[in-house]
Order: C-alpha cells, then structure tokens, then sequence
C-alpha cells in the first residue's frame, strides 16, 4: 500500500469524525460521488446529449473502473443529478454502488434511458446545496464526499455561490468543477469568459479540490475521465491541475449582476 493511501485514510478518517453522520450506513465505500450536470437553456439539445453521453461513457471506462476497484473497499457511491434555476433539481439516476464493469454499465445505462430535460436559470448554489443534502441516508458511508458539477455559466439565481460553497464544504464535502467553456459571450448572454478562473474564486472548495476547464464538448468525456480517475484514485489531483488562489479580487455575483443588466436591456 502506497503512503500517500494510508496518509489519505488517516486524513479521510479525522474529516469523518469532525463532520458526523445522521443515521446508520449500509455499505462502506471508498468515495460518495453527486455528479451534477447543467441543463439550463444556454444548452442546446447537441450539448445536453453530448454531456450525458460524457457522463455514460466516462464512468464506465476502464481506467475509470479500475481505479474504482483499486480503493480500499473497491467501491464507490454513485447518484446522476441535473439542475438549472434555484427550482429546477432532479435526481435523474438514484445512488447506486459501483464495483465491477457491469455495474458502472447498469449506471451508464440508466443515463441514457433518462429523458432529456431542460429549464431557465442558472442556480450553481442551489443545485450545490441541494447536492450536499443528497448524502443524507443514502445507504452508504464514504471516507470522501464529492460534489462533480460541471456548467456552462455563472450563477445568477438563489444565494450567492460563494456563501454556499463555503457552508458545503464546512460540512467535510468537497466541490470540484468542469466549467463548459464552449459558446464565447456575447452569443451567451449570461456567460462569462473566464468561468474557469470564476470556478476556481467562487465555486470549488475543499481539500485536494480541482477543476478542467472544457473547451469542446466532444471532449467532456475525456475531460471527466481525467477527473474521476483523479477524485477515485489519489488524495489530491496531480499537480498540474491544482490551482491557488490568486491574491486579486474577484466578483463572485459577476452572474447576477450580468442577469440584471440583460434584463434592463430588454425592457
């Protein structure tokens, strides 16, 4: 067993303790994992089927599983959420255990089968603070959890996105991104051109935590296979990827702000 597994258990064991549970476990696991995916309008359909297409491809490839049975319990805790507005949440593929090839394919399979939803808004801070509740009584008791939400845009609805990441990952969660950086502003009215450096300042947070920026949705699923192996696999991502925190100011309500000018342009 490598070092850094058992410096990582010890870690993992201390945030366990500082941060208790309600309720009683089932199934110990190495990793709870929310995969929280943007569905609000700024996706077209071509986007939204590509990005469920990542999602089923990526947790069922093979590097992707045997990082899954290379864990401690050689099994994780899986559940498929969508979200856009402070309103629009749903759990599109309940928790589920994945140890094997053939339950990461069972998983993939119920994401295709899910209907294809859209919805207005863009709520980063409800769809994270709704996410963490999800790790309630849901059947397993992991040493890590993670909150995965990749999107499009910055929030603008609900509370502010940085006074719920902070509340989160108090609570022993850790949030890592993939900011969809595809359509450049102004064809997205809403979006931003520096959502890495916004998912970065105000939207991921906790221990080891992480983002990719995508660049192409032909290549989310590379993207989140990246980032599974390295949520799965190792106690913090490999260096390259890690991000400090940059020392000048940044406007974490740049989305609100950026929703009421379009709707006084509008008026």
């Amino acid at each position: 067993m490598g070092w850094w597994r058992v410096a990582w258990a010890a870690l993992a064991g201390l945030m366990l303790a500082a941060h208790p549970r309600p309720g009683v476990a089932q199934e110990s696991v190495d990793l709870e994992l929310v995969l929280a995916a943007d569905i609000s309008l700024s996706m077209d359909v071509r986007e939204l089927r590509l990005q469920r297409a990542g999602y089923a491809s990526a947790i069922t490839d093979a590097e992707v599983v045997e990082a899954i049975a290379g864990g401690f319990d050689g099994r994780i805790a899986v559940t498929f959420v969508e979200w856009a507005g402070a309103a629009d949440r749903h759990v599109t593929v309940p928790w589920r255990g994945i140890a094997s090839a053939a339950d990461a394919e069972r998983f993939a399979a119920a994401i295709r089968a899910a209907p294809l939803r859209q919805a207005r808004r863009t709520s980063i801070s409800a769809a994270l603070d709704w996410s963490s509740d999800l790790f309630d009584d849901n059947g397993f008791e992991g040493y890590r959890r993670v909150i995965d939400i990749s999107g499009d845009g910055p929030n603008n609805q609900g509370e502010a996105v940085d006074v719920v990441r902070d509340r989160v990952v108090a609570e022993g969660i850790v949030i890592n991104g993939l900011p969809l950086m595809i359509e450049a502003p102004p064809v997205a009215w809403y979006n931003i051109p520096d959502l890495d450096r916004y998912y970065e300042r105000c939207v991921i947070g906790g221990v080891g935590s992480f983002y990719i920026p995508v660049q192409e949705m032909t290549s989310f699923a590379d993207a989140l296979v990246r980032k599974l192996v390295l949520e799965i696999a190792r106690p913090a991502p490999a260096p390259a990827l890690v991000r400090v925190q940059a020392e000048a100011p940044y406007d974490c309500r740049i989305g609100e702000r950026l929703w009421r000018e379009r709707m006084r342009y509008l008026e």
